[in-house]
């Protein structure tokens, strides 16, 4: 395998993924949104009976995963427009 090899097997060109976040940026935070609005319905379902209370933590669960989503989609975002 030459060097021009190890430059066409690269996952995700730079560019390409750049453009990517830059045109999609919206996501993260309508994620990041979505979490926020889950963690707070999973804290008001904690006051009520158990069946209630199960539905509470998964709304926790998936919450916090989508505010982490969130939150890595825009560091990404930071990240590749510090480096260009």
């Amino acid at each position: 395998m030459g060097a021009g090899t190890s430059r066409s097997l690269r996952f995700v060109d730079r560019a390409v993924l750049r453009d990517f976040f830059d045109e999609y940026q919206w996501i993260h935070l309508t994620l990041g949104l979505i979490g926020n609005v889950l963690f707070f319905v999973g804290s008001v379902l904690f006051l009520f009976e158990q069946q209630l209370q199960t539905l509470g933590v998964w709304a926790f669960v998936v919450g916090s995963f989508l505010m982490l989503v969130g939150s890595l989609g825009e560091a990404l975002v930071k990240y590749a427009r510090n480096r260009s």
